[in-house]
């Protein structure tokens, strides 16, 4: 049974002074000032002097090991003993081949699988409670923030989808019903033809046109009226005078 001990650091590697002590002040009010936490990084020492971590690199495994409490990179912050592992020292080098080969160094990422995560995994393999939540408080609202945006994104897109196939599915059925009432008035098997009030006013207009003349009665007629028009009118002999010549 041995000790396993986390240590913790400021983030301090972003190669502007400036910018570290803005994240030194962050950390010192957000962690010692309000407890809620910072931007950290973390190792784990069990068994020797040596401890164990996990950061990007372009090949091979991103799992790392330096002098406990002397990483060169950070401004080292203070130390937290997490419990006691049953585990051998043959049993903890088992773990961390294990996690070498599943922690690659391109695998890397700020918010979702960093050196505080890599962190939390070893811990739980070696059967003692993991980090404070302090510790990766902020990666892990990120983390949160991302995924729910991603996740709002996606429904915003899924709405979207539905509500435009709702739409043409509304426009082809108001069509329908257009092209439907359209035939239905052209039709002849209209039923308000066979209505009674349609037949009594279609009888009615039957009735009137038949006592009307025809149209070749109308012609004939008028062929006639010329005729006799164009025929000369006869002249009355001219009368003689009542007065004889003497």
């Amino acid at each position: 049974m041995t000790e396993v001990i986390l240590h913790v650091y400021d983030v301090t590697n972003s190669g502007s002074a400036k910018t570290n002590n803005t994240i030194v002040q962050i950390n010192k009010i957000f962690k010692d000032g309000i407890g809620l936490g910072g931007i950290f990084h973390s190792a784990v020492q069990v068994y020797g002097d040596e401890e164990w971590s996990f950061g990007f690199c372009e090949q091979g495994s991103g799992v790392f090991s330096c002098p406990s409490s002397k990483n060169p990179m950070y401004t080292y912050r203070e130390c937290i003993v997490l419990g006691n592992t049953n585990f051998s020292i043959f049993k903890v080098n088992q773990i961390l081949r294990e996690l070498s080969r599943e922690w690659p160094g391109d695998s890397y990422d700020l918010l979702s699988k960093n050196c505080n995560h890599f962190c939390d995994e070893f811990c739980e393999r070696l059967g003692v409670p993991k980090l404070p939540a302090w510790v990766n408080r902020f990666a892990n609202a990120g983390d949160a923030a991302m995924e729910v945006a991603g996740n709002t994104a996606l429904r915003l897109r899924q709405a979207k989808t539905e509500i435009v196939s709702a739409s043409k599915v509304a426009y082809r059925f108001l069509m329908g019903i257009n092209a439907n009432s359209a035939v239905t008035t052209e039709s002849p098997s209209n039923s308000s033809r066979g209505s009674p009030r349609f037949q009594s006013t279609w009888l009615k207009s039957l009735v009137s046109i038949g006592n009307k003349p025809s149209n070749s009665e109308l012609e004939n007629e008028g062929e006639d009226t010329l005729q006799q028009r164009q025929q000369p009118q006869p002249t009355e002999p001219l009368r003689q005078s009542s007065r004889q010549d003497t």
